[in-house]
């Protein structure tokens, strides 16, 4: 037997249609408690990673629409004497409502689906949310072309043809969408930039951590706990520094001078070759080292001492460095350890210390550099030698105690 709705709403149609309203409400509220609740509970205990997207309790609710929506669309056939311009008015309405419905269903599950991606270690490499926002624009622009369409009791294809004209309109408002769209693919194909990387970009002010990375903009953290948001496509306009490879090899860089006082570099003398030759550091090397000037100097008897190799303080000072470097417990040893001698300038001999710190984290790496730079503050001393600075009043002050 066929049921008729019809048979059990009054005649007054204004009447039948607020009973269809409120069977409407009833009937929104019943799905949403069944998909949600009923559903939901008897889902709620699967271990698979998709299936908390299909039953996750926001999409279930979503699903609740299209029902009591389907049921106003036919209300024009159900209700009598409904006069013909009030259905054909519900049928528009309850239309563009049901593609604006349909819409948000496949936009909560894309944004589910993200949400559940992330949770993935390969999310950090290949981001998928700019992709997925970009979807969900297509999205909402083809559900805003049906509602027009259904409003205006029109084929969809029918404003599609119109929209040829407005190309360079949309091409002008979408812009920056399509330039953050091509960047977002290339930052991701190329695997230049990940969630969790340390970069700097100069231009806005961002030194810190990748936090997201969005289809218009990627958020970075600063080291302030500040937030700098740069739009995606200025990192293909603007060079960018990061600091991933650092990270991943295992070794921070130690990279800075100290400068030297020139007037405080001399030959040793031979009480302190004697003195340094039972330093643990540089016994071997004083010993090779004599070796080595006693030959060359065998070539020239001739007394002239111009001629001559003598063992510096400085040059000591130098293979003392290395050698402390190499056997510190905090250096990368396998990665180049070198102290250099620059370029003399006003402030006098820059010596330089290039090293790699076995920890990459900030605060390991800078206990490790102020260490070292301790000691060789302390130990300079002992090598006959000054660090160059500028005049203070507390050396004008030892002047005149002289």
């Amino acid at each position: 037997m066929e049921f008729n709705l019809a048979r059990y709403l009054p005649d007054n149609y204004l009447l039948s249609l607020f009973y269809l309203f409120v069977l409407i409400v009833i009937l929104f509220n019943v799905s949403r408690l069944i998909l949600t609740k009923v559903i939901g509970s008897l889902t709620g205990n699967f271990d698979s990673y998709w299936s908390k997207v299909i039953f996750s309790p926001k999409f279930l609710s979503q699903l609740s629409w299209p029902i009591p929506l389907q049921l106003a669309y036919f209300a024009p056939e159900i209700i009598v004497d409904l006069p013909v311009n009030t259905g054909v008015v519900i049928k528009r309405i309850s239309l563009a409502f049901l593609s604006i419905m349909v819409v948000r269903i496949f936009t909560t599950l894309l944004n589910e689906f993200n949400d559940v991606y992330s949770t993935f270690e390969q999310s950090k490499q290949r981001p998928i949310k700019g992709i997925i926002q970009v979807i969900v624009i297509l999205l909402h622009c083809v559900g805003f072309i049906v509602m027009i369409a259904a409003l205006a009791d029109k084929e969809p294809w029918y404003l599609l043809s119109g929209l040829g004209a407005m190309t360079a309109v949309l091409l002008l408002v979408f812009r920056d969408t399509i330039l953050s769209l091509v960047a977002g693919i290339q930052l991701t194909t190329n695997n230049l930039i990940q969630v969790g990387d340390w970069i700097e970009l100069k231009q806005f002010g961002a030194d810190g951590d990748v936090i997201d990375i969005a289809l218009h903009s990627v958020k970075v953290k600063n080291w302030d706990n500040t937030v700098t948001s740069i739009p995606t496509h200025k990192f293909l306009e603007n060079s960018f520094v990061n600091y991933r490879a650092m990270q991943e090899s295992g070794g921070r860089r130690i990279k800075r001078s100290l400068f030297i006082d020139v007037s405080t570099v001399r030959f040793l003398t031979e009480k302190e070759i004697e003195k340094f030759s039972h330093f643990r550091l540089l016994s071997k090397y004083i010993a090779d080292k004599q070796v080595e000037l006693l030959d060359h100097n065998k070539k020239f008897e001739d007394g002239v001492v111009s001629y001559s190799r003598r063992m510096t303080n400085i040059g000591t000072f130098r293979i003392y460095l290395e050698n402390y470097l190499k056997q510190h417990p905090m250096i990368h040893k396998e990665m180049s350890i070198m102290v250099r001698q620059l370029a003399s300038g006003e402030n006098g001999i820059p010596l330089e210390i290039y090293a790699f710190v076995n920890d990459v984290r900030w605060v390991y790496f800078e206990k490790a550099q102020s260490d070292i730079f301790d000691h060789i503050f302390s130990v300079i001393d002992e090598f006959g030698l000054y660090v160059h600075q500028n005049p203070s009043g507390h050396d004008f002050q030892k002047i005149y105690e002289k």
